[in-house]
């Protein structure tokens, strides 16, 4: 994905017309979604969560891609030795080829620990980082800032606040 592609997508996630908070809780799940060794299932298990917890699609599914090719092996790693650590269990290698969950299996119960403990954090930070920028650009127009400071006073979308500024006109 080229620069201009990334500000585009970037853009159109800040200036989606729904809460703050409902926007960064998409991809808060999205973020921990990607910390999963279920390589392969992220983008699926994105779009079911955003169904199931009715999240916004787009930032769900986006913040599933957070866990990059690039670093997937340090968070595994990671990962790993995070769950030995809080199973009491002594330090050891981990070691794979590939993704797969066949070959990833044998390390399962460190694994999914460490990845629960590591995804859940930065899932808290995903979603205080993603509040902080929709909120942030909104700001910087005139007409998405006086919708967000209607919808963070009430908790309201901004969906339903416009419905209502069109039916007061």
């Amino acid at each position: 994905m080229d620069k201009l592609t990334f500000k585009q997508r970037l853009r159109a996630i800040l200036a989606l017309d729904s809460h703050p908070a409902h926007i960064a809780a998409g991809f808060a799940v999205g973020t921990f979604i990607s910390f999963t060794p279920f390589f392969g299932l992220h983008t699926g298990l994105a779009i079911a969560a955003a169904f199931l917890f009715r999240l916004n699609k787009l930032t769900t599914l986006t913040g599933s891609w957070v866990n990059t090719p690039l670093t997937v092996g340090p968070v595994l790693v990671a990962s790993f030795k995070l769950g030995r650590f809080l199973r009491g269990l002594p330090p050891k290698a981990i070691t794979f080829r590939t993704l797969e969950w066949q070959e990833l299996k044998i390390y399962a119960k460190s694994l999914l620990l460490g990845c629960s403990i590591l995804g859940l954090i930065a899932a808290v930070v995903a979603y205080f980082v993603c509040y902080w920028l929709v909120v942030r650009f909104r700001r910087a127009d005139p007409a998405l800032a006086e919708l967000t400071d209607a919808s963070e006073l009430t908790g309201e979308d901004l969906e339903q606040t416009l419905k209502q500024q069109e039916h007061d006109r």
